[in-house]
């Protein structure tokens, strides 16, 4: 059923549409993975990081930056950086490096809770010291180099069916290994975005991260029964209980169901456009926004795309009308566009994903 789903989304969406929803997905994803951390740093905030407009507080400054650097490893990730190594370790340690590599030098740092040592984190490098996350005492670090290889032999190399089911597994494997200081939430995350993206070629336009966010208290908990040691005879055959294993993994697909079919909702042709225009008319009738606008944005939300030489005659004005027009959505960030002679294409900025996609991220 997610494999289906998920390809339906897909194909039923304009390349162009696919694209402008999948940048704003990253924003989406990196907001609701950290806030399953505890840090809310809302998309209008992190889109204005994107942008290089930072908060004067330093606190909110870092946790831009540290959203930018989420952003910038889930791009990365978009452009094939983890294809074919979203499970091995040394695709895992660079995932690591380069989001820890670009945040600010305060958020580098941990103290342990018990000791009140500080310890600073080392970008790529698996830990060198013992930690405890709730009732669950990690790997010690001479071990981990042993489990990261058992790791990525099981999750490497497996069919497709497996290999779907496999990204609930693995995402409890990973986080009960434990192998870095800190940052092993977000890599969890980023790895099951990777694995999720190229098994059933998502094209970035929906992510786990928000129905996890939205369900964190029992996200949290069957992560931590996942932890349990085997109940009875007939718990598997490991260490670990797979019956709570099992449960989890059933969450998690549950979940990608959900979110693909929320994006589903939202991106359907004739409602997306309700919106908007909806919105645009008011923004004319306040004049924020010249007339003749909702031609253009009507025309891009059905083909993504428009030859910017094309604009004056699909408005029916002259070339400076069309101009102004152009300038107008472009200065909104509304539409985008490469060069000036480019084609323009459509943007769903942060600022108006209230209006135009509603649920999407919490109103601020």
């Amino acid at each position: 059923m997610l494999t289906e789903k998920s390809a339906a989304l897909r194909s039923s969406l304009p390349a162009e549409i696919a694209s402008a929803l999948a940048n704003l997905v990253r924003s989406m994803n990196c907001y609701y993975s950290n806030l399953i951390e505890g840090h809310d740093t809302h998309p209008i905030d992190i889109e204005r990081a994107l942008n290089g407009d930072f908060s004067n507080d330093p606190e909110q400054r870092n946790l831009q930056l540290e959203a930018k650097a989420h952003i910038k490893v889930q791009e990365w990730i978009d452009q094939g950086g983890l294809a074919g190594r979203s499970t091995r370790c040394e695709g895992l340690l660079e995932t690591h490096q380069r989001f820890c590599e670009l945040l600010p030098e305060e958020l580098l740092w941990i103290e342990d809770p018990k000791t009140k040592k500080r310890m600073k984190v080392i970008p790529g490098a698996l830990r060198e010291s013992h930690v405890s996350v709730g009732s669950h005492i990690g790997i010690s670090p001479g071990a981990l180099p042993r489990f990261m290889k058992r790791f990525e032999e099981a999750y490497s190399n497996i069919g497709k069916l497996n290999f779907i089911l496999s990204t609930a597994s693995a995402h409890h494997r990973f986080l009960w290994i434990h192998p870095f200081l800190e940052g092993n939430g977000r890599v969890a995350r980023l790895m099951s975005y990777a694995m999720l993206r190229e098994i059933l070629s998502t094209g970035g336009i929906w992510s786990v991260a928000r129905g996890l966010a939205r369900n964190e208290k029992q996200y949290k908990q069957l992560l931590s029964n996942c932890d349990s040691l085997c109940r009875n005879d007939f718990d598997g055959r490991g260490t670990l209980s797979e019956e709570a294993l099992i449960e989890f993994t059933r969450f998690f697909l549950e979940i990608c169901i959900d979110q693909v079919d929320f994006v589903q909702g939202l991106m359907q042709p004739q409602r997306l456009r309700d919106r908007i225009m909806i919105w645009c008319e008011e923004e004319i009738r306040a004049g924020t926004l010249p007339t003749r606008s909702e031609k253009v944005l009507s025309i891009l939300i059905l083909q993504g795309e428009i030859p910017r030489g094309d604009v004056a005659e699909l408005l029916g004005t002259g070339e400076r009308s069309a101009q102004r027009v152009t300038k107008a959505l472009i200065e909104r960030g509304i539409i985008t566009s490469q060069s000036t002679r480019a084609p323009l294409h459509l943007s769903f900025p942060a600022a108006l994903t209230s209006r135009w996609m509603p649920g999407l991220f919490p109103e601020k």
